[in-house]
């Protein structure tokens, strides 16, 4: 033992208390033991009471039997039981040698009323534990299923062959063969689609044979090209940096019919242009991707739009600064109007300040709809836009989401095709180029307001401590694990704290911003949840950290994150300077210094992000003859926009690709339908493409869609960390659930029901941040008077 690292004060004082209390320490034991007992050794020391080498010997053992318990429930198949079960059990053992026995049987009752707490009867409660199970990612076996059941049954106290076991067998057999239907169809459709898609490429001709199949000369097709009428199919960079053009010999014959009026015609038009937008469709008519995708042509499909005489104004300027009251006056006095925000939160914000002028306004985010008779404003989030009825003002807020690769597509939509006469574009000083450039493109005027903070904003010259935040501070982490630990931290030194974080419902971040606000909590710990949407009543703003991960990688925050952040301190009435600040130990003062004086960072690419909407999915379907929307998006992302087209790029559609993919299993929905399920707002991290699968699946089949329930909800005051992250998880999906409901209220009636469960998860879960506020703040009190 004389290599072992406690050799001297921890074995002695080991060898001292063994010999005393007659204690036998086994030897798989030994070395956990000794590590705690020199923890607990006081400096200087070489033994320790008796009852400090009990509690540590409990200690070791009771982490023990958690460890197998653990092992035995896993290794059986039970993957439903918790680690809280086993460990509620293992605190009820009394006896020292417990054995394998002994730990099941101080399980069972435990599992048994956790089965029982689900809800009331024993289906709800097999759909329930699956649920929770494919949150993690699980999916049970054949087995395990039948062993979940025998579980519920004993819980109930069924008896032997009651007919709830074998429909539940039937009914998840069955499911599970639906389900291996539509991933082996998806597979065979997504095969042929490529299939159709590599013998379109292969059909490609390269362009010296263009002239012949337009039987024009090699000049003319030169000059057509450069006119942007002869759409070139695909660009292929070969090795040495060349590029090579090729173009499908099929919409080469369809334009033979143009080439006199092309010959005849004076001039060369710009490409971009609002003349050659206007009458694009007239020179390329029977092109396929050209004509009916328009991608570079964007600004042209937004005919409404381009029918008024728009005139947009640019208003821009730092956080606090009056953008938005600027703006929603000279909404408020309007006939008609539209405001369009980033965030439900945000639009609902609108619809009140509307209200506060004396303009009543309706409502319309993705799953909420207040409609108000009469009224001719509306308040809305961004990508509920509606394009066809004209109005005297809109109102688009945060413009430099423009360059958001998620999301930028649906900013460009609402700039260019909002059909408003006077359009006020509100955002930070690094979206005007990007701005200008919509402009130009859609043949608007633009006129420019830039204003000035109302507060000074100053940098503070040193870290903050953990221990000297004051009230009023805002602690500013980029991830929910990082703002519960420095909440967890915080209540411990008995501060009353609030958070907001992007996993939180609106509703629940509105509550919790309103408890810092009236003081009801002294801190507020958020990510950059709070850059924008939220009324805070913020001193100052401390960073806890200055990188982030962005999805790719770690990274430096970038001016506008510490400028749109830290801007939300000082409070123009109320706090009248702002203060900026790190963290102690998160990185250097004078990097948020220099931040907040920095210049705006211009990107590099300022082409606006586009993408195709319900009515370019269904016309290039058409033209290329497939009602498969994977097939349809496939074309898109690899043949409609150029990468190196000069006025725009294609968004980010990843998600709607991943849907669509999965979605060609599932037959009986059409191709507009199958788009409506692509935009869905699903958490792909909570496996949310195969739950949407599964619900277009009942709705193909006429069954109805029910809404998610709110699962096991624990008493607040003893929720985990897990339980709040499960119900935060549920919430989205009854957001995706109600998103869909919408549009397809046939196939998803419970709107009803969907809403009074979204209602007890955000009371839940608000409770729960409440609850242990007072709790932790409580006991903390206690330790501190000590």
């Amino acid at each position: 033992m004389t290599s072992e690292p406690f050799a001297s004060p921890a074995r002695e004082a080991f060898v001292h208390v063994t010999a005393r209390t007659g204690l036998e320490v086994e030897p798989k034991e030994e070395q956990e033991v000794l590590r705690r007992v020199a923890r607990a050794l006081e400096p200087g020391a070489r033994d320790i009471s008796d009852e400090t080498f009990r509690s540590i010997l409990c200690t070791v053992r009771r982490k023990k039997r958690i460890s197998r318990l653990v092992d035995l429930t896993r290794r059986s198949g039970r993957i439903w039981v918790t680690r809280d079960e086993i460990e509620q059990a293992i605190a009820t053992i009394t006896e020292p040698e417990a054995g394998d026995t002994e730990l099941e049987r101080a399980l069972a009752p435990v599992a048994e009323e956790r089965l029982r707490s689900y809800a009331k009867t024993p289906k709800a409660v097999f759909e329930a534990v699956q649920a929770d199970l494919l949150d993690t990612g699980r999916v049970l076996s054949p087995g395990q299923t039948d062993l979940l059941l025998m579980a519920i049954a004993v819980a109930f106290g069924l008896p032997e062959g009651d007919p709830f076991l074998d429909t539940a067998r039937q009914e998840e057999a069955q499911r599970q063969k639906v389900a291996h239907t539509i991933e082996r169809t998806a597979q065979e459709k997504r095969q042929k689609e490529e299939q159709r898609l590599q013998a379109w490429e292969e059909s490609l001709v390269p362009f010296k044979d263009v002239p012949r199949i337009l039987r024009c000369s090699h000049k003319e097709a030169l000059r057509w090209i450069a006119e942007n009428r002869l759409p070139v199919a695909r660009k292929v960079r070969e090795s040495g940096g060349r590029e090579r053009w090729e173009f499908d010999p099929a919409e080469l014959v369809a334009l033979r019919d143009k080439l006199v009026e092309w010959r005849i015609g004076t001039g060369t038009p710009v490409p971009g242009s609002p003349r050659v937008q206007a009458d694009m469709g007239r020179k390329v008519a029977n092109s396929v991707i050209a004509r009916v995708a328009a991608l570079d042509r964007y600004a042209a499909h937004f005919r409404t739009a381009r029918a008024l005489n728009r005139r947009i104004t640019l208003v821009t300027g730092p956080t606090n600064s009056g953008k938005s009251y600027t703006a929603l006056n000279a909404l408020a006095q309007a006939e008609s109007g539209l405001a369009l925000a980033p965030l439900r939160l945000l639009a609902h914000e609108f619809r009140e300040a509307l209200a506060s002028r004396g303009v009543e306004a309706s409502l319309a985010t993705g799953e909420e709809r207040i409609i108000v008779p009469e009224s001719r404003h509306l308040a809305a989030t961004v990508e509920m836009c509606p394009f066809y009825n004209p109005v005297d003002v809109a109102v688009i807020d945060e413009a430099q989401m423009l360059f958001d690769t998620d999301r930028g597509a649906a900013w460009t939509a609402a700039i260019m095709g909002a059909p408003a006469r006077h359009l006020y574009v509100l955002g930070a000083p690094d979206c005007i180029p990007m701005v200008r450039r919509i402009a130009e493109l859609c043949g608007d005027p633009l006129d420019e307001i830039s204003l000035e903070r109302k507060s000074p904003l100053r940098a503070a010259a040193q870290p903050v401590k953990l221990t000297d935040l004051t009230t009023g501070d805002a602690l500013i982490a980029f991830s929910r694990r990082e703002v519960l630990d420095l909440r967890a931290a915080l209540m411990q030194h008995g501060r009353r704290v609030a958070v907001v974080y992007g996993a939180l419902s609106p509703e629940v971040r509105r509550a919790e911003a309103q408890r810092f606000n009236s003081g009801a909590a002294d801190i507020l710990i958020a990510t950059d949840a709070i850059g924008m949407g939220l009324n805070l009543s913020i001193k100052r703003v401390v960073f806890a950290a200055l990188k982030k991960f962005d999805g790719k990688q770690t990274r430096d925050l970038t001016v506008q994150e510490v400028k749109q952040i830290g801007g939300r301190a000082g409070r123009y009435g109320k706090h009248e300077v702002g203060t900026v600040a790190v963290l102690a130990g998160a990185g250097s003062p004078s990097f948020i210094r220099r931040q907040l004086e920095a210049d705006a960072e211009l990107p590099e690419d300022l082409r606006p992000f586009v993408q195709p909407d319900a009515d370019i999915v269904r016309a290039v379907a058409t033209e290329i003859g497939s009602e498969s929307l994977y097939g349809v998006l496939s074309r898109i992302h690899r043949a409609v926009l150029r990468k190196d087209d000069p006025n725009y790029r294609l968004a980010d559609m990843e998600q709607a690709f991943a849907i669509a993919s999965a979605l060609e299993g599932v037959d009986g929905l059409d191709l507009t339908t199958r788009w409506s399920y692509a935009m869905c707002p699903v958490d792909d991290r909570d496996n949310g493409i195969r739950r949407l699968v599964g619900w277009a699946a009942d709705h193909a089949a006429g069954r109805r869609v029910l809404p998610p329930g709110t699962g096991r909800l624990p008493p607040s005051e003893r929720a985990s960390r897990e339980e709040l992250e499960r119900a935060e998880k549920r919430h989205k999906r009854l957001v995706a659930w109600r998103w869909l409901a919408l549009r397809f209220p046939e196939f998803y009636p419970d709107r009803e029901e969907a809403e009074d469960t979204t209602r007890k998860l955000n009371d839940w879960i608000e409770s729960v941040l409440r609850q242990q506020s007072r709790t932790r703040t409580t006991a903390g009190s206690r330790r501190g008077h000590g």
